[in-house]
């Protein structure tokens, strides 16, 4: 039996009695010290304070140390009243855990953490890792399991969008789009008895139209176009919501969405973004796929000096790098139309300079009219998206 330092458990609780607690390390150490003259009361705390600190680290190795021990912690606590949310805690801890080993390219130990998870009722994390490996057909069942497990009577967005992505990663294009349908059958319904929602019903009808042209569904493809850019035009003559752009998330999801097409194919060896899912979450992916910036951006200043032969190339590259932009700072309304008004910009400019392109000019005219439904610019989206269709028209 291990000797109680009694000394140290007077300090620690005399640290944790004072108003100022000082250090975050030294309330840790304090729990740690009660924790083990008290588990019941203090393991708790412990779990909460190492997460906590966890939150507050910038660094993946610490963060590995602080969530791996509070992941231990939680298994040391009971069940019952004495240890009160243990299960929640259990899975904040996991949660936590997962995130730190993918961060530092453990993959299979975060996969595990994951796998548990599952086990427990939340198969998200499982899923967007396996899309990440470009395992999406797996990664669609655990979506469908989700939505079936909360009732599937509401179609929320964070719901049907990581599914729709990965059904059409595994080349399920009918039922990728059948899929994204519903979710745009139930903001429709929204729409019409909330004008707010309107933006977001444009954004999601047309990249409903992407997937019925991916799947091969042109005349349906056209439809969704027509439905948002009639929708643009009642927006962009009526007093319609202006102000606020609180769901930028949604906007700029469904962009980066876009651009997978464009990127090489996700592996367990070069694991890759989870498209669909709330982009806002941290992982070691994602923050791959950002650092790929600066060297897209050489890729681009070399087909800059190689003249118009690689014109098309560059309207891909300069593409990519925009997904990219947006994936980093898309959802920051500070200074939002001023920081990304010139990559969409620079997109039409680009594409307009092809001869005979009409899919890459209609593309990125559709690209900033989404952009400017976004800044509640309805007049200039409705524009853009007129333009676009008729290119498609003729083409």
């Amino acid at each position: 039996m291990r000797k109680i330092d009694h000394d140290a458990v007077l300090r620690a609780r005399v640290l944790l009695l004072g108003s100022d607690r000082g250090d975050p390390l030294e309330e840790v150490d304090a729990y740690r010290v009660l924790a083990e003259v008290s588990p019941r009361a203090y393991l708790p705390k412990l779990v909460d304070a190492l997460l906590l600190m966890s939150y507050r680290s910038r660094d993946p190795e610490v963060d590995l140390l602080l969530t791996g021990e509070a992941v231990e912690a939680v298994r040391r606590t009971t069940d019952g009243g004495a240890a009160p949310r243990r299960d929640e805690r259990l899975r904040s801890a996991l949660h936590a855990y997962q995130r730190a080993l993918f961060a530092l390219g453990r993959r299979e130990e975060g996969r595990a953490v994951c796998e548990e998870l599952a086990e427990a009722g939340q198969s998200e994390p499982l899923a967007r890792a396996l899309a990440e490996e470009g395992r999406y057909l797996e990664a669609a069942a655990l979506n469908e399991e989700e939505l079936a497990r909360g009732g599937g009577s509401e179609l929320f967005f964070w719901d049907m969008t990581p599914w729709a992505a990965n059904l059409e990663g595994a080349g399920r294009y009918d039922e990728a789009t059948a899929v994204f349908a519903r979710l745009v059958d139930g903001t429709r319904c929204e729409a019409a008895g909330q004008p707010t929602a309107l933006p977001v019903l444009i954004w999601e009808l047309v990249h409903l139209s992407r997937m019925y042209e991916r799947a091969g569904r042109g005349k349906e493809a056209a439809a969704a176009r027509g439905e948002a850019l009639a929708a643009l035009e009642e927006l962009a003559t009526s007093d319609g919501p202006r102000g606020g752009m609180g769901d930028l998330d949604r906007w700029a999801t469904l962009f980066v969405m876009s651009g997978r097409d464009d990127e090489p194919v996700a592996s367990a060896e070069a694991p890759s973004l989870a498209f669909g899912t709330d982009f806002r979450r941290v992982s070691g992916a994602r923050d791959a796929f950002i650092d790929a910036l600066p060297d897209l951006e050489a890729r681009a200043d070399a087909l800059v000096a190689c003249g118009a032969d690689r014109l098309p190339e560059l309207v891909d590259v300069r593409r990519r790098i925009s997904v990219r932009l947006v994936l980093r700072q898309g959802d920051h309304p500070y200074r939002f139309e001023e920081r990304l008004t010139p990559t969409f910009g620079e997109g039409v400019a680009l594409a307009r300079r092809l001869q005979g392109d009409p899919v890459r000019l209609a593309r990125a005219l559709t690209d900033r009219s989404m952009f400017y439904a976004a800044t509640r610019a309805f007049e200039p989206a409705h524009a853009d998206l007129a333009e676009a269709i008729a290119v498609l028209d003729i083409r």
